[in-house]
């Protein structure tokens, strides 16, 4: 499976610092927490699964509590199984500011790739781990994400990175 078959333009998002500070979102250039990361990956989530953004925000912080998804060279891969889902479903968070999400190499995160699923597929979703993994592990795109316009720009990358992969 494709991750661009689990993530659509509407659960892209891209916050850039200014955008956010003038519009009040997040108070403070660039202070952006993790929380706040999360419960915007949540509301991105929502919009493809029908669940409540507080029910999948609750499911992720409860993940991130046992220990930090970022899995360093500022990528993060929330995630987390639900009795309430039926397939599985991406969101994704542009950071370009990076934010501070406990990483294991301790650098700021700034790409957050956020993946629910139903909790009786663990195999399939372990896959869509990986392959979202595999898929950020190349620099050259994470930097070309990263500078994306738009989310239809991010989305558009993902899909032409994807069609280059085995």
């Amino acid at each position: 499976m494709r991750l661009t078959e689990l993530l659509s333009t509407d659960r892209v998002g891209i916050k850039r610092a200014e955008e956010l500070e003038s519009r009040g979102s997040w108070p403070g250039r660039g202070d952006v927490s993790k929380e706040q990361a999360i419960a915007t990956l949540s509301g991105l989530l929502a919009r493809g699964t029908g669940i409540a953004a507080e029910t999948i925000e609750r499911v992720l912080l409860e993940r991130e509590r046992l220990q930090s998804t970022g899995i360093g060279d500022g990528v993060a891969i929330p995630h987390g199984a639900m009795s309430e889902v039926e397939q599985q479903c991406a969101a994704l968070l542009v950071v370009p500011d990076g934010l501070d999400f406990d990483a294991i190499d301790g650098s700021k995160v700034k790409l957050l790739f956020a993946v629910v699923g139903p909790k009786k597929a663990t195999g399939e979703h372990l896959k869509t781990l990986a392959r979202v993994s595999r898929l950020l592990r190349n620099r050259d795109f994470r930097e070309q994400l990263i500078a994306s316009e738009d989310p239809r720009a991010a989305y558009e990358l993902i899909a032409a990175e994807e069609g280059g992969m085995r």
